[in-house]
């Protein structure tokens, strides 16, 4: 049996590969999975062993020996998805790789991003073939994401922070990631929602009455996947200390206490800040500007929302408050932890090459 860590698969590169690999690795709109992907086989082909690989990449030693063997078994094709069975390919290397730099680099005309048609059209192959390419090497040219960089100047201790309560938190304390979900409105549609049928989704009305809002205070306990609720009519300072009041009161006195949460006003208010001074044992973590998505309830709201409201239909504020009650106690029941799995550092790097790219 081979030492532990040692590559089970040698890489060898031809000089055309390497130069191949190289383009993919460094070009800055390369898709991250291809960039990550080739810089895999050149560390292979230096005959690193998987484990420091992993290290230096910021992957799993799984994913660098996935890649090993998929490209000493179909070298530069097999950095796309798993090959799929049927018919051996029509189409060289040289067409992959200027569709996928095409994508990436360039637009047709006066269009904003490539459609499938137009790239079959310019290289001559099929629309399929053109949609194929694209699925293996992870490209959805028609989709935009949108973001915004934070001006946070304490951005990196701030994300450093979060990360090391989820990934490392600490000893004798709880961890909450705890928000306000805002005007959840009371909704009734003006017909009942038909139900889903054998080649038929299932459908509601798009006209609905409006019976009133409420407003829904969230704690996730990062380590038992639990949460403590609280439904209130408005979301003021005086109700968030109220909520303060009571996670105080359903963590074991023997807990310190630490709360991830936004920026929102009334989370600094001075009697927030006075009541903070009387309960030594809380901890307050922001997030930074502009970075509620670092705030792991915003997942379990969406689990809420995608769930439950988005379907459900309610007369009066009351059916609301219910509801919403039945599917939290049906939660705790059996409660499903969130996992935080990027590091700071893979965070950060993200971030720098965001402001690079806007910055060129």
């Amino acid at each position: 049996m081979g030492h532990a860590g040692r590559p089970t698969v040698a890489i060898e590169l031809s000089a055309e590969e390497s130069a191949t690999l190289r383009r993919w690795a460094r070009r800055h709109s390369s898709s991250q999975a291809l960039a990550l992907r080739s810089r895999i086989v050149l560390a292979c082909a230096e005959g690193m062993a998987d484990t420091a690989i992993a290290r230096d990449l910021g992957c799993h030693p799984v994913t660098v020996s996935k890649w090993r063997h998929r490209f000493a078994t179909d070298r530069l094709e097999g950095l796309g998805d798993a090959p799929r069975p049927g018919a051996a390919r029509t189409i060289g290397d040289e067409v992959i790789e200027a569709v996928v730099v095409e994508t990436l680099e360039t637009t047709p005309g006066e269009d904003t991003h490539w459609s499938t048609r137009a790239m079959a059209a310019r290289h001559g192959i099929s629309r399929q073939t053109v949609s194929e390419i694209w699925r293996a090497f992870g490209l959805k040219p028609w989709l935009a994401e949108e973001f915004k960089v934070s001006p946070d100047p304490d951005l990196v201790e701030k994300v450093r922070d979060i990360v090391g309560l989820y990934m490392s938190p600490p000893v004798a304390a709880a961890v909450f990631a705890v928000d306000e979900k805002p005007q959840i409105q009371a909704l009734n549609r003006s017909a009942p929602i038909l139900p889903m049928l054998p080649t038929t989704p299932a459908r509601a009305t798009h006209d609905y009455e409006r019976n009133g809002t409420l407003d829904l205070f969230a704690a996730l306990n990062m380590a038992t996947g639990t949460v403590i609720t609280d439904l209130r009519k408005t979301h003021t300072a005086a109700d968030f200390l109220t909520f303060l009041n009571k996670i105080d009161h359903e963590v074991p006195d023997d807990l310190d206490v630490h709360v991830i949460l936004d920026n929102l006003s009334t989370h600094k208010t001075p009697a927030v800040h006075q009541w903070l001074l009387r309960h030594s044992r809380f901890h307050f973590h922001f997030t930074p500007t502009y970075g509620s998505w670092m705030n792991l309830v915003e997942r379990w709201f969406s689990a809420l929302t995608t769930k439950k409201l988005q379907r459900s239909a309610h007369r009066s504020v009351k059916e609301l408050a219910a509801d919403i009650q039945t599917w939290v106690d049906t939660w705790n029941e059996n409660p499903k932890p969130f996992t935080w799995h990027k590091t700071a550092d893979q965070i950060l790097d993200r971030l720098a090459g965001y402001c690079q790219a806007i910055n060129k």
